[in-house]
């Protein structure tokens, strides 16, 4: 076994151009393969399923004929409450599932899924819980494939900001590795993403003043290879040479710093603990910095580079060849984070090009060309989206509506979205076949009053105080309508069908070749819909709600569908912890006010198939006691 423990040291350009020289080989074959088993269905093997981050099935085996006909297959319990986002993994016959903290692993036997292979329940400093924003969840898992000499491996993150990496055929550790330092504020929810015999990772805690980074790991040795900020000198930040060379009008050099007052910068906030997306074509990979700290932007004038920012950035060295900034001087919490979905589609101009797709928490839904930064098109995600008028597609900048700007002595009313964002973590999906994203939607609205407060490492650093509800949509005064799912044309900007929803749909969906679309609920459903349409073709009441998102699997050539559910999260966080001031948990305790009559807390995974059929329904012998 191998075992490293401490925090990595940066590597300079001759360890990363000696890796990528004597490494290619190795690296090029971990491509290639997971490739390969992304394209199966038998696997699942990354948060969404392939590196363009589609979450999209080929299987046709469950569609709209038969899609009725689902019944609960099995199920597992993960023997904790807090919010179960993310989704579980599967390769080989094997499926590994994640928890909240305290970040346990499971490896459950698809032949006899009652039997648990191995766990791996890590011991933390429970100091960690005090510093974690928003529940103690975790978005996943990321699997190696191994290469002969290093043996495949699943890698996970620690609340407490390690980054492990198992030994995926037995649960024993293989490295560790220190990410981050939570005595300032820096934990780790994200899920890891391999990319050759690379492990990436982000960081959390923005709202502690955390100054976000990204880092590289190699996969076999737990070494690091590089790191870059989201704020700072543009050595940190990591910028090529020819850095927004072809968007000029974005920003190129020296705004790391010099669009922040003084050192602020240093506290700046930039985090990332959502989803990355990959294309081996350019070796670029792409991700979305978060907002600036504190959120008083009183206190941190300027346009804050480089928070708030789609990032196109060189797998093997970090280097940024683009970054496009969203949300310059976010007032609003609008964390970019979220999801990134890549296609190839035709554009109005009838160019084929190489798209990514991100819906973004400050209500637009933005496509750009992901090989140079081309900003395509930026659409809002409901038409109540009010904060902005219009993205200004030659300069990028958003055209605000000053009437919901935010400001000192003022408390700006219906803003909308709120800070959880029209749209937040949950991971959505892409139909290539109909060019359609299926995104889940939180329709909440915000009043937002910024107060004063000094920067104290460890302690919570935001500086304002919201009211949240329901959006213009919703049923106000009964606190319901708070979600919606849609359909979205990202060439014509166009809303095939949009449905609305009791709660948020925080998780996300999955999309399927049966002309399915899935997802999970925060009232604790999991719901297939017509993906032409956007009928409701079925649903099934789960015991706790869901804050993750769908996926799909074969095995012996049996179709199941699988969520992990588990309320919680930053919409969970009032029944969680038992919070009653509307204002409390960021605002969302308010917003959420009902969500206790509907659910309640409880984690686990509930696997579903045509009839019900599963390995015991097929063999009652297997599982059963046979002394031999």
């Amino acid at each position: 076994m191998m075992k490293h423990l401490g925090k990595g040291l940066l590597a300079g350009a001759s360890c990363v151009a000696l890796m990528v020289a004597m490494g290619s080989a190795s690296s090029s074959f971990a491509n290639d393969k997971l490739n390969e088993l992304s394209k199966s269905n038998e696997a699942w093997i990354m948060p969404g399923k392939n590196y363009s981050s589609q979450n999209y099935s080929p299987n046709t085996q469950i569609n709209t004929e038969n899609v009725k006909q689902l019944r609960a297959a099995w199920s597992f319990s993960t023997g904790l409450l807090h919010g179960h986002e993310g989704t579980p993994l599967v390769v080989n016959g094997v499926m590994y599932v994640h928890t909240s903290f305290p970040n346990n692993t499971f490896a459950l036997d698809l032949n006899d899924p009652g039997h648990i292979l191995w766990q791996h329940k890590p011991k933390q400093d429970p100091a960690a819980r005090s510093v974690a924003c928003c529940d103690l969840v975790n978005r996943g898992l990321a699997y190696w494939p191994g290469d002969g000499k290093t043996p495949p491996l699943i890698i996970k993150t620690q609340l407490d900001a390690h980054l492990v990496a198992l030994n995926a055929e037995t649960g024993e550790e293989y490295w560790k590795v220190e990410n981050g330092d939570i005595k300032v504020g820096q934990t780790l929810t994200q899920a890891p993403y391999v990319i050759k015999d690379l492990a990436l990772v982000g960081s959390s805690g923005a709202e502690l003043g955390v100054r976000g980074y990204t880092s590289a790991y190699n996969v076999k040795t737990g070494e690091q290879v590089w790191r870059v900020y989201a704020t700072g000198p543009d050595e940190d930040v990591g910028l090529a040479d020819d850095f927004n060379s072809a968007n000029p009008h974005y920003g190129q050099k020296g705004l790391g710093t010099g669009t922040w007052e003084g050192d602020a910068w240093k506290i700046g906030g930039g985090t990332n603990w959502g989803w990355y997306a990959y294309d081996p074509e350019t070796n670029l990979f792409h991700y979305g910095s978060g907002n600036p700290a504190p959120w008083n932007e009183t206190m941190r004038p300027g346009d804050n580079k480089w928070t708030m920012t789609i990032w196109g950035r060189d797998a093997d060295t970090g280097k940024a060849k683009f970054g496009y900034q969203k949300t310059p001087h976010d007032e609003w919490d609008y964390a970019g984070v979220n999801v990134m979905i890549l296609s190839e589609q035709t554009d109005k101009e009838g160019k084929k090009r190489k798209l990514l797709t991100h819906p973004d928490r400050n209500g637009i839904v933005y496509t750009l060309d992901r090989e140079n930064g081309d900003l395509i098109s930026a659409n809002k995600l409901d038409d109540t989206v009010n904060w902005v008028k219009q993205v200004d597609l030659k300069t990028g900048l958003p055209v605000r509506d000053p009437e919901f700007g935010t400001r000192m002595d003022h408390k700006g009313k219906e803003i909308c979205p709120s800070a959880m964002g029209y749209h937040n973590q949950g991971h959505d999906s892409y139909d290539p076949t109909k060019e359609l994203f299926f995104m889940g939607i939180n329709h909440i609205c915000m009043d937002w009053e910024p107060f004063m407060l000094p920067y104290r490492a460890g302690q919570f650093f935001v500086g304002a105080t919201l009211w949240m509800y329901p959006g213009p949509k919703g049923d106000r005064q009964n606190y319901l309508g708070l979600g919606q799912i849609k359909a979205y044309n990202a060439i014509t900007g166009d809303y095939k069908w949009e449905k609305m929803e009791r709660f948020s749909v925080w998780g996300g969906t999955m999309s399927t070749a049966g002309n399915l679309v899935f997802y999970g609920t925060l009232d604790g459903f999991i719901k297939a819909r017509n993906s032409d349409t956007g009928e409701l073709l079925w649903k099934y009441k789960l015991p706790s709600g869901v804050i993750g998102h769908p996926m799909t699997y074969e095995h012996k050539g049996t179709q199941y569908i699988a969520i992990m559910y588990g309320v919680g999260g930053w919409p969970g966080v009032g029944l969680v912890f038992d919070l009653q001031d509307p204002t409390a948990g960021l605002g969302a305790v308010g917003a959420f006010k009902n969500l206790a009559n509907y659910t309640q807390m409880g984690g686990g995974l509930q696997v579903f198939s045509l009839d019900g059929k599963n390995p015991y329904s097929e063999d009652l012998t297997v599982g059963e006691f046979d002394k031999g």
